[in-house]
Parts: structure tokens; C-alpha cells; sequence
């Protein structure tokens, strides 16, 4: 960090490198999907830009994935709205294409279950363990405390064991 902030920029370029996927895989799990690769371009940006408010002895990895969940959070907020104005501009119900992810996933159920938790729920479960973010780095990319992190992924999982259990419930995603 210090090679950085001298005005390094090939030392950056070893951190892009270092978490570009981790940052990618982050982005499209946490809802981004084919848009991942411009969320995660615009998180290192945004990185960039901000390095000075970086802290010291802090955790580079746990920084940079809380704004990737920001920059992810925006982008799906913006669709959501864009599709609500479709749809009211259309007056029909939208269609759900088979995207990136069915490929990813072969059994969707699972996938398919974590969409219709509530997005804070849902979050928890992706960066605990599609992520395998520890507790402390989940609650630093969430912006949230520990005790949230727990208490979120209890519910989470509490709903999940009901959806998996119901063989005959159909779960629909976003």
C-alpha cells in the first residue's frame, strides 16, 4: 500500500490482478450477473480514487469488496426501477430468461431459494458462504455488524430449510 500511495501505479495494478475475480464473483452473486465486469471495473475506480481514505493495518480484500457490494447494490436498485418503469410502460409481466447463472449452477433450487430472501439476508448468505468471507469480513463488506451478520444468515437459513423442504412449492426468483 505504501508503493501505492507514493504514486505507484504498477503496484495497483498487482491488486487488480490479485482480487479481480474474487471481486467479479462477488458482483455477479450478489446480483450483477452479465454486468459484473463493468461493476467490478468501476469498484477499481472508485478504489483508486479513494485510496487516501484507506486505513492503514486494515484489510484491502474486505475495502475493495465493500464497494463492489456497494457499486452491485446500485446497479441492482437501477434495474429494479427500470423494470418497474418498463412494466408500467408496457402494462405486461416481464420474462425471466435463462441467464449466466443456470450455467453456473446446475441445481438452481438452491440459487433460486436465495433470490427470494430479503436483499440483507441475502447478502449475508452470499459473502458467508458462495463468498467464504469470514464473519468479520462479511459484516466489513455489508457495512454491518457482526451481530447482524449472525442474526441474518439464522433467519436466512431458517427460511431456506423451509423452501428446500417443500418439494411441491414452486420458488421464483427477483
Amino acid at each position: 500500500m505504501a508503493r501505492i500511495l507514493g504514486g505507484d501505479p504498477a503496484a495497483y495494478g498487482t491488486l487488480v490482478d490479485r482480487y479481480t475475480a474474487l471481486a467479479h464473483r462477488t458482483a455477479y452473486l450478489l446480483g450483477a450477473g452479465h454486468e459484473a465486469e463493468d461493476v467490478v471495473q468501476e469498484a477499481f475506480v472508485k478504489a483508486f480514487r479513494a485510496l487516501s481514505s484507506f486505513r492503514g493495518g486494515a484489510s484491502f480484500r474486505a475495502w475493495l469488496l465493500r464497494i463492489v457490494a456497494n457499486e452491485t447494490h446500485n446497479l441492482v436498485r437501477s434495474r429494479r426501477r427500470r423494470a418497474a418503469t418498463e412494466l408500467r410502460a408496457a402494462r405486461q409481466e416481464p420474462t425471466h430468461a435463462d441467464g449466466p447463472e443456470s450455467r453456473a449452477f446446475p441445481d438452481t433450487a438452491l440459487l433460486d431459494a436465495v433470490r427470494t430472501l430479503p436483499e440483507k439476508n441475502r447478502a449475508v448468505v452470499i459473502c458467508r458462504y458462495f463468498l467464504d468471507l469470514t464473519e468479520g469480513e462479511t459484516a466489513e463488506v455489508l457495512g454491518c455488524p457482526r451481530g447482524s451478520v449472525k442474526s441474518r444468515g439464522h433467519r436466512a437459513f431458517a427460511r431456506l430449510r423451509e423452501l428446500l423442504a417443500e418439494p411441491d412449492k414452486e420458488v421464483v426468483g427477483d
